[in-house]
């Protein structure tokens, strides 16, 4: 009879080829602690194992698990992972997520507007290498740091790499830093937090946002205009911005007007002559609009007496800049250094990330690049007016540390200003381990931060005031008023160290010394400068001056200025001339489109609402999924309208006139992604293409054919020949109609509203031409 206490138990032999019962069992655990039966084979003698629990475990406890060990810190890119490694040491492992891990579906919606806008993310095929081998790194770690950036899509990144390897709660450390250098580290790692769920929900909603719009309106434009068109939330509404700008540009009629300047000296000893503007006439302001009456105030100034009238002397000071945030970074990037938002930024991440200088590891050179504050740690401000002091003298210390106060609209986030890490790693004793990009942009950041830390420059300044007219039988008759201004640097203050640069549109102002005045003093006139202006339309947009305009208008923020200037232009919407940012005509027509029928997403102040809600979101004083929700239900509204009320756009296909060189078919205009081209009728049974050159309505010089406009490989604009190769003739700047007056030349667009003859160098002031 079988014992029931101690049954007979078999398992498979594999010498045997079949079951054998166990002889000698023995109760045992596996080392992840599940029961089983150890024995051998009572034939062969084979060590045979059964898994389950059998009576002989009970009262056994399994042993412990293995505890995991090591300390795993996980970062965006292999260059982060670098520097912070070399600053932790042993004991850490770093790795890189090499950006995002996890995203919506490319190919749907991936948001169910009927579940509470419940997102579907999904580990791209590219990254599930990578979160396989972190996801097995997990599990050996006894804590786990997320070391992504301080900001909402770095902590969106953390929060996804928690789901997506499986981090739990007991080893989750969340660590924020906004520089990487060994204090920087060493106090975050002190002070870790868990997952900030409001900057998390802050960028889903921005995320939903943004995929609700643009996998609406897109799917719309492609059956109402043409396929491969885009919209977005924030893209579009700086497409509006540009097309705006170039409508006001092309509306604009110039206006002529005069001004008159006096250049006026002491009567007595030899003092510089010195310029007086025309202030007043007989009270009011100077109206001249044309030549004659401008040469009968000129007349009558020839035969005036020019008397002093006031004489006020003082002081002015010019504040420094603050330091750096990022539209303020990317804006000077652009004047200065010709950079564009991506470059800009791109140079920055490199900077902040890790730069290898003397051999012994990577170090951060800068602060975290996005960031839209202007405050400055106590810390760097003392090491600041340290190094001021030894390297400029105690003159250039303010007695007390500036504070700057942010100034952009919803600014998130408690960031610091961008800075460099140290002052005292000075641009020049670093050049030759940086790029020639990475030193310039260094510089510009150092600089900039540097003079921030000094005091303001202090100028004397003197404004004079004075009357001209006729003397008559003793009575003056003075109705004409001159001002002038003059001002000397007293003491440089920051100027010693950095000036910023303005728009090329911001004229220069004119600066003179003013010899000493006294009122009642009559002043001799050298000679009368009567000047034409004609009034000039405002300026196409920059890169700098749209992020400015973004800026101000509180649409985006520090993370989205780059790729929504890189958006618009890589959709075909807006092209660089220059530095100048101009609508094509995709741009046109798409914005048009959207502004008749869809008026509030394409409303700046609505999309900065928007910008301020996320940022509730992100404070916790709001929840996302209402936010979400009041945008889009009046918005799926205006969707169903609009399919109906569109009606489908043809676009001009007409012949060109000739035949494809490779198969004889007619040539046909045709719409790309970056407007039209030149496409053979038998697409895409042939694939030969032209590209469409656009004629500016002047002949060319050389040969009489017409000049078109052509784009350089870099995106610069110039003006050819359509005869090249035959004919080679080039200029950069836009040809004009009208003949040069002098030789008969051919007239461009060398500035604002001047004209200069390619042929004898002839300017003369742009008119309504």
């Amino acid at each position: 009879m079988t014992d029931p206490t101690n049954p007979v138990l078999d398992a498979y032999c594999v010498r045997c080829k079949e079951k054998r019962p166990l002889k000698d069992p023995e109760p045992v655990f596996t080392a992840g602690g599940r029961p089983a039966t150890r024995g051998t084979c009572p034939v062969c003698g084979t060590t045979l194992f059964r898994m389950g629990a059998t009576p002989a475990h009970e009262g056994m406890d399994p042993p412990p698990p293995p505890k995991p060990e090591g300390r795993l810190v996980i970062v965006e890119s292999p260059a982060k992972a670098r520097t912070v490694g070399r600053f932790l040491g042993k004991g850490y492992t770093v790795r890189a997520s090499v950006g995002h891990i996890r995203d919506l579906l490319r190919s749907s919606m991936s948001v169910d507007v009927e579940n509470d806008f419940k997102p579907t993310y999904r580990v791209p095929k590219e990254k599930k290498h990578v979160v396989k081998e972190l996801a097995e790194e997990v599990k050996k770690a006894a804590e786990v740091y997320l070391a992504t950036d301080p900001d909402r899509e770095g902590e969106a990144i953390a929060w996804h790499l928690t789901e997506a390897t499986g981090i739990r709660s007991h080893q989750l450390r969340r660590v924020v830093f906004h520089e990487i250098t060994q204090p920087a580290i060493e106090e975050a790692f002190a002070h870790p937090r868990g997952i900030d769920m409001n900057l998390v929900n802050a960028q889903q909603a921005r995320r939903i946002l943004d995929r609700l719009v643009g996998y609406s309106l897109s799917p719309l434009l492609w059956r109402k205009v043409r396929s491969r068109l885009s919209a977005g939330r924030v893209q579009s509404v700086a497409v509006r911005m540009v097309v705006e700008r170039e409508r006001e540009i092309q509306n604009f009629v110039p206006e002529e007007y005069w001004s008159i300047q006096a250049e006026l000296a002491k009567r007595e000893g030899r003092h510089r002559s010195f310029l007086a503007k025309l202030h007043r006439i007989g009270g009011e302001e100077v109206n001249l609009k044309d030549e004659p009456a401008t040469r009968a105030v000129v007349e009558e100034l020839e035969r005036a007496v020019y008397i002093v009238t006031s004489v006020k002397e003082g002081q002015r000071r010019r504040q420094p800049s603050p330091p750096f945030t990022t539209s303020t970074m990317q804006q000077e990037a652009s004047r200065r250094l010709g950079f564009t938002a991506t470059r800009t930024m791109r140079i920055a991440q490199q900077l902040y990330e890790g730069i290898d200088l003397d051999g012994s590891g990577p170090v951060g050179l800068i602060t975290y690049m996005r960031t839209d504050s202007t405050n400055v740690a106590e810390q760097a401000q003392a090491e600041a007016r340290q190094y001021i002091a030894r390297r400029y003298g105690e003159n250039f210390l303010p007695p007390q540390p500036p504070v700057y106060k942010t100034r952009t609209k919803g600014a998130q986030e408690a960031h610091e200003a961008i800075r460099p890490t140290s002052v005292f790693r000075e641009p020049e004793a670093i050049k030759d381990q940086l790029t020639r990009d990475q030193y310039r942009l260094y510089q510009l950041i150092w600089q900039r931060f540097v003079a921030s830390q000094m005091p303001a420059a202090l100028y004397d300044t003197v404004a004079v005031e004075i009357e001209a007219g006729e003397e008559v039988l003793g009575t003056s008759q003075r109705p004409y008023l001159f001002r002038a201004t003059g001002s000397t640097l007293r003491f440089p203050g920051f100027l010693i160290v950095y000036e910023e640069a303005k728009d090329e549109d911001v004229p220069e102002e004119p600066v003179q010394q003013i010899p000493p005045l006294t009122v009642g003093e009559v002043l001799d006139l050298v000679r009368l400068i009567p000047e034409q202006h004609f009034t000039q339309p405002p300026p196409r947009y920059t890169e700098a001056t749209l992020v400015r305009a973004l800026e101000e208008y509180g649409i985006g923020r520090p993370s989205t200025y780059a790729p929504i200037l890189a958006t618009i232009q890589q959709r075909g919407y807006v092209r660089r001339d220059g530095k100048r940012l101009v609508p094509t005509e995709t741009g046109f027509l798409v914005n048009d489109l959207l502004v008749e029928h869809f008026p509030e997403i394409m409303d700046y102040g609505f999309t900065a609402q928007m910008e301020e809600q996320l940022d509730e979101i992100a404070a916790g004083q709001q929840e996302w999924v209402p936010v979400v929700q009041e945008f889009y239900r009046p918005f799926a509204l205006q969707i169903a309208r609009a399919d109906q009320q569109i009606e489908k756009v043809e676009l001009e296909s007409a012949q060109v006139g000739r035949d494809c060189p490779e198969c004889g078919a007619p040539l046909m205009i045709r719409w790309g992604r970056y407007g039209k081209f030149i496409g053979c009728s038998r697409f895409p049974e042939c694939r030969y293409t032209e590209t469409w050159q656009e004629k500016v309505g002047v002949t060319c010089p050389q040969c009489g054919g017409d000049l078109v406009e052509k784009r350089t490989r870099k995106g610069r604009t110039g003006y050819g020949c359509i005869n090249y190769p035959t004919c080679n003739f080039w200029v950069w700047q836009r040809p004009l109609p009208m003949p040069c007056p002098a030789c008969g030349g051919l007239m461009t667009e060398a500035r604002r509203g001047i004209a200069r003859c390619t042929a004898c160098g002839e300017e003369i002031p742009l008119k309504e031409e």
